[in-house]
Formats: structure tokens, sequence, C-alpha cells
């Protein structure tokens, strides 16, 4: 789903409403609806009273048809105006003539410390429609005084478009006062807050409202990750399948006591989906890697004193990955430097499509040169061999130079330079892990939580990216960004089937990397009817612990 900043979403609804004839009155109309519509679904069991506090602007004229359509749904409303009616306009104005209960004015801060207008904010769910997506920090005066009291308040808050105070096109940390928010419910495509900004404890859902996607335009060439962007490579599959039909992965990794990073990684490309996985490993760790599960083929290869691969093993490994769909390279495969030579040397001589994580990225520390197409496919021009990287910040530290600080700060277009640059995909592991193409396409995924800072995850998500790729070889982007989305997932449903929901204590509470493989089977169907509602989550996969929010 593409990112587009305020500017363009404003421009999208003026195309709406002048090209395609719908008018900024039904707009409007839809996004009080879906609001509404949101509200009463999820806390119909908490609460038949809701709060609606509303500014004068278009995002105050939302709020002014949820209250009114809170209220035809037989819910008990209260409902504030932060503002003089006769500031209104447009759309606004005409909604607020619409509107079938009286409003409480707050015209001054005297006015807004009313009983009456408390009485709003003690509500046990409080919609805020102040400020939207329009609204550049920072705020002050009597809607930064709205926003102190929503923020002292014990009520569940569900934002209409974004957080009132909240600068919709930061990518990064907010400055100045801003409304909190339990749920977020934004319209036709997200803004880059609503992706990078933190912006809500829980859920963050975009509604349609009559925007078709031709008016949709961006000039960001940035995406997040949706469950209806992968829905397509997560099966089902027809009957007569076969494990022919659905890719060979070679896993080479594994050492002595680091064998099981290789026998994560061939297990999870299974679990995903691959028909076949093979593991090659060094001697010493075959028996331990063979040992953990039946279904993975294992090859012995020649190894180091210290028990590594060795550098005679590069032809027997080059004889392996012949007629493989996809070979991983780095799970547990040490630094030993002879063993880097041979990852280097794969790299640079294989055909296939080639997965890099782990230590098999630190054999090009200082050296990321050789990864350009020219080096790593002999010299040969015109050459295209998929090549997939998934480094952490320490992993691309050592790969590009700079300091972790200077990776974090930037993230987006530091992916998108090394990856243009290099002819490669980049998976820029991290919160927001960014999957940027060779052309300078990046996605943004949103999955996954704290709980997955674990041994292990890495290589999991190895084995997920390889079995993607493995089962759509013609398509390894798309599959790609399929998996870092479903590996993510796979972290939240784990996380979130060990937490303590009913007794309220949910949290991040640690899980182990195998805890994704359990889960990897019902991932594929939950993402499957995710992607057929009508509203898409854009961030906030497992609720917040509360109520397992829908949508």
């Amino acid at each position: 789903m593409k990112i587009v900043t305020s500017a363009e979403m404003r421009e999208i609804d003026r195309i709406t409403s002048q090209q395609f004839a719908v008018p900024s009155l039904t707009l409007m109309e839809n996004a009080g609806s879906a609001v509404a519509q949101f509200a009463g679904r999820n806390y119909y069991r908490h609460t038949n009273l809701f709060g609606v506090v509303c500014g004068k602007g278009n995002n105050g004229g939302d709020g002014l048809v949820v209250a009114r359509k809170l209220h035809e749904a037989n819910k008990q409303v209260r409902l504030l105006l932060v503002a003089d009616p006769a500031e209104l306009g447009g759309d606004a104005a005409a909604n607020y003539e619409r509107l079938p209960i009286p409003p409480v004015i707050a015209k001054s801060i005297e006015e807004l410390n009313s009983e009456a207008a408390q009485a709003v904010f003690a509500c046990p769910v409080v919609i805020d429609a102040i400020l939207g997506s329009g609204f550049h920090p920072p705020v002050a005066g009597l809607y930064a005084q709205a926003i102190g009291k929503i923020n002292a308040s014990r009520a569940q808050v569900i934002a209409v478009d974004v957080p009132s105070g909240a600068d919709s096109d930061a990518f990064g940390e907010q400055t100045g006062a801003q409304a909190r928010a339990d749920a977020i419910v934004t319209f036709t495509r997200p803004r880059p807050a609503h992706v990078f900004g933190q912006l809500s404890s829980g859920p963050i859902v975009v509604a349609p409202i009559g925007s078709p996607e031709e008016a949709v335009r961006s000039s960001l060439r940035l995406h997040v990750i949706t469950a209806k962007d992968i829905a397509p490579m997560l099966g089902p599959r027809p009957r007569d399948s076969n494990k022919g039909m659905y890719g060979h992965v070679l896993v080479v990794g594994g050492s002595l006591g680091k064998s099981g990073a290789a026998a994560m990684a061939g297990f999870s490309a299974l679990r995903s989906g691959a028909g076949l996985v093979t593991v090659a490993t060094p001697r010493s760790a075959l028996a331990t890697v063979a040992g953990f599960h039946p279904e993975l083929m294992t090859e012995p290869l020649e190894e180091t004193g210290e028990g590594t691969i060795a550098l005679s093993a590069v032809e027997r490994l080059q004889a392996l990955a012949d007629k493989k769909t996809v070979v991983a390279i780095g799970p547990g495969v040490s630094r030993n430097e002879e063993t880097a030579a041979v990852v280097r040397k794969l790299v640079a001589e294989l055909d296939t499509a080639i997965v890099l994580d782990a230590d098999g990225l630190n054999a090009f520390e200082g050296r990321a040169k050789d990864l350009n197409p020219t080096e790593r496919q002999g010299g040969r021009k015109n050459a295209r061999k998929t090549l997939v990287l998934t480094p952490h910040p320490g992993e691309m530290s050592r790969l590009t130079g700079m300091s972790i600080p200077e990776i974090q700060r930037d993230r987006v277009n530091l992916a998108r330079s090394f990856a243009t640059e290099h002819q490669l995909i980049l998976v820029l592991k991290g919160d927001r892990t960014i999957v940027a193409g060779p052309d300078g396409e990046a996605w943004v995924n949103t999955t996954g939580n704290p709980a997955m800072a674990t041994g292990g995850t890495g290589d999991i998500l190895t084995g997920i990216v390889s079995g993607m790729v493995a089962q759509n070889p013609q398509r390894a982007f798309e599959a790609v960004v399929c998996a870092v989305h479903l590996h993510g997932f796979a972290g939240d449903l784990a996380a979130w089937s060990y937490a303590e929901t009913l007794s309220g204590a949910f949290g991040w509470h640690p899980i182990v990397a195998t805890d994704l493989v359990k889960v990897l089977p019902v991932c594929f169907p939950r993402l499957r009817t995710r992607a057929e509602r009508q509203w898409t989550r854009v961030a906030g996969s497992v609720s917040g612990g509360i109520l397992p929010l829908a949508g």
C-alpha cells in the first residue's frame, strides 16, 4: 500500500471530487461513518457511551459525522465542539446543521473546564477529532488544553485520521503537544507518521472512503506491507500439487557449536512452503542438524580445525547448488576467515538465487564492492542473479563502515542507496524493517514486536525468505516482501499466544525463535482472512491487550 504525504492526500481528495465526481461532503460522510463503525464494532462490549471532541476544521467535520452515526446506532453520545460554531465552514458547517444532539460548546478555557465539557472527557471511549493530517505543529491555546484533557483522561482514545497535534509527515519522533491514541482510523492511504511515528498503542487502520486507485499518486516510492499486498502468495494450493512445484532450498550453514542456526533456517524454509530443503554443514555438526528435524536432508562438508566449513568444500557446494532454486548462506557459519572465503567464492560463482545472512554477511566486512553484480557474477555483464541480504544494524554497520546511529537515523534512504548501488534486495532488519529493491523501491514492515529480540529469529527469517523465493523464483522481490511480513506476523501471533490476556497482564514477554515456526501454518489462513476485510491494518498487528480489536 502506497504511503502518501499530507499534501498528496489533499490532492487525492481534490482529484476524487473534481475528476471522479465524488462530492467532498460524501468523502466526509464516509470517513465519519468508518470511524463510527470501528468504534461500535470494537467497543460494544466495553461501553455504550462515547465522547466526541471536535475542532473547527475538516477533521472536526469528520467528528460531527461520527457523533451523528453513533447516535443513529443507538449509542449514548456526548459531543464537545472546541470552537465557536460560527467558525465552521464548508462541509463541517453542513454536518453541524445535521446534528441530532446538542453539542457542548467550548470557546474558552473556562468553558473547556466546565462540568459539561468534563463529562465528555470522562466517557469510557473518546473520539479525538480536533486536528487532522493537514495540521503542522506545534499546537497551542485552546486546542492544546483540550489535548491535555484527553491525555489526562482514563478513556480509550480513537483518533480520527491522526492524533491531534501530530505531524503526519514526520518519519521520526513527534514534537510538541500530541493526543495519545489507543487506535487510529485514517482514510484512503497512510501518511509517513502512521507507519514510522509510533502514534498509537493499538491498531492503525486505513478505511476506503471513495477515492479510486487512479487518484492515488505518491512521490515517495514507499509502501507499507499489508495483508492485502501479500495474500496472493499465501495459497491455497491446487489439489494436484507436488513437492517439485515449490522449489528446493540449499542451506549452507552451521559449525561446531552453532548447528542450531542452520537447522532453524532449514526447517523454517520447509514450514514456509518450500518443497525440499537440504542443509549442507560441517561433518562434526551434521548429526546435530539431522537430529532436529527428520524432514531435512543433510550433506556433510569438509571442515576446518575449528569445525567450520573448509575451503576444500567449495567444489562440493557448487555441485550441491546445481538445480537448487535458492541457496541460503550464513546461519551459524562463524567468522573463521577460511569459511568467509568460502562464502565470498560462492556468492561470486553460483548462478543460483542467494539469500545471505548472519556471518555470511560479515564475510563482506570492508568488501561491499564484492557484492556488485560484475564482482559477484565472475565479471559477467548483464547477468542477473537474485541476491538477498538480511542484515541487522550491526551487520549493516560492518558492510558500510557507518556507525549504528548513522544507520538508524535514515534507514529508508540508506537501504535504498545500498540496494541500488549493489543491485540487490536488501532487508534492513529492526523495528520497521525496510525491504529495498535494486530499482530503489522500498517497502516498510510493521509486524513484529520486542518479544522477538532473542537469538535465532534472524535464522527463522532467513528460512522464510528462502522458502518464499523458492516458491516464487520469478517474483523474488515480492516473495521477500511477503516473507518479511509473514515473519513479523508469526512473532506477533506467538507473543500473543503466550500473553496473559485474561488477567490484563499482556506485555511483550520474551519468546524463543522456534515459537515462530510453530505458529507459521496458522499465519497463512489468518493473513488471507485479514486481506479480505474492508479496512486495512497498517500497524498494530496485535491488540494492546485490552481488546482483540477487529478490522
